[in-house]
C-alpha cells in the first residue's frame, strides 16, 4: 500500500520511535560568543549569520520539504514530497519521499542512517522495489547527508564533540563529521551575508544505472528567508557533479514553518496538527 499525507508522518513516527532514540540534547544554555571564539572567523561569521548565537543547541528537527524529483537524475521531473527526521543525540536521520512516477504512479523512496548503518530504498505503489543499496558506500554517503542537513537546517547540531572545522577563505570552510568510526568532509562555501550558497562533498556515491560511484556532490542553494528568529533556504537543489556534465536529481523548498526543531521522537506530528 503506498502512503499519503498523514500515513506518511505517521510512517515516519512509527520507524523513529522503534529506532528507540534518546530524546532531549542535555545541554540548554544559550551559545554563546565564548562557546565559538575558537573556531575559524568564516564559521563564527555563518553562525551569527544562521542565527545560531544566542540560542540554545538544537538537538533534533522534523522537516517538511517540497520540490521535484528525477529518478537516478534522468527522465522527466516528478513532484515529490519530503518528510524527515534527524536525531544529533545519536546521529541518525529518517528521510521519507513520495515520488508521482511519470504523474501518475507513486513512489515511495526511504533513506536512513542509524547506529553507522545506512539504507536507501525505493518502492512502487509500495510494492515494487525500484531501488536499494546498503552497505560501506551508502553509510559513508547517509553520514554526509545528514552532515548536509545540518550545515542548512540546524547548524548548532554541528557544535558537538563529533565536529571540527577547518579556514578556507573568507567565503568557505571545511566541516568533518565522525560518526560509527567513519568520517566525512564537505566545504561550505557561503554568500555576502554568510549564509550558505553551495556544499560540496566527494563522500558520497551516486546510484547510477551502472552502480554505485563516488562523485562530488552538491547543494547550491538559491537564498534563504526569515522564519522566526532563524534562517531557512527558499530553493535548493541536489546535483552530481561528474566527468560527463552535471546530473542535477533533486529540486526543493522549504517553506516558512517547515522545520520544527528539537522535537523529541514522540513527538512527531502531521504538518496538518
Amino acid at each position: 500500500m503506498f502512503w499519503h499525507g498523514r500515513q506518511m508522518y505517521r510512517r515516519l513516527s512509527e520507524e523513529v520511535r522503534a529506532a528507540r532514540l534518546a530524546a532531549g540534547g542535555g545541554d540548554l544554555a544559550p551559545v554563546t560568543e565564548d562557546d565559538i571564539a575558537g573556531l575559524p572567523a568564516t564559521v563564527q561569521r555563518y553562525l551569527h549569520a544562521m542565527g545560531v548565537v544566542n540560542r540554545p543547541r538544537d538537538w533534533s528537527f522534523q522537516a517538511h520539504i517540497t520540490g521535484r524529483f528525477r529518478l537516478r537524475g534522468q527522465g522527466s521531473w516528478m513532484p515529490a514530497e519530503v518528510w524527515q527526521y534527524n536525531s544529533a543525540v545519536e546521529v541518525a536521520r529518517f528521510f521519507h519521499m513520495r515520488i508521482d512516477f511519470a504523474g501518475v504512479v507513486p513512489m515511495v523512496g526511504r533513506d536512513i542512517y542509524l547506529r553507522g548503518q545506512g539504507v536507501m530504498h525505493g518502492k512502487l505503489l509500495g510494492l515494487v522495489t525500484v531501488a536499494h543499496t546498503q552497505g560501506p558506500e551508502t553509510d559513508l554517503s547517509e553520514l554526509v547527508t545528514y552532515m548536509n542537513d545540518a550545515v542548512l537546517m540546524a547548524p548548532s547540531m554541528l557544535l558537538r564533540p563529533n565536529t571540527s572545522f577547518s579556514p578556507v577563505d573568507d567565503n568557505a570552510f571545511d566541516v568533518t563529521l565522525v560518526d560509527a568510526g567513519q568520517t566525512v568532509t564537505a566545504r561550505v562555501f557561503l554568500d555576502d551575508a554568510g549564509r550558505p550558497v553551495n556544499f560540496s562533498t566527494t563522500d558520497r556515491y551516486a546510484d547510477l544505472p551502472g552502480g554505485l560511484v563516488r562523485a562530488e556532490w552538491t547543494t547550491p542553494i538559491d537564498g534563504w528567508q526569515p522564519d522566526g528568529d532563524r534562517f531557512v533556504f527558499t530553493r535548493g537543489s541536489a546535483i552530481w557533479q561528474l566527468p560527463e556534465g552535471p546530473l542535477a536529481y533533486l529540486d526543493f523548498r522549504i517553506p516558512r514553518g517547515g522545520v520544527r526543531y528539537n522535537v523529541a521522537p514522540a513527538d512527531i506530528t502531521d504538518a496538518s496538527t
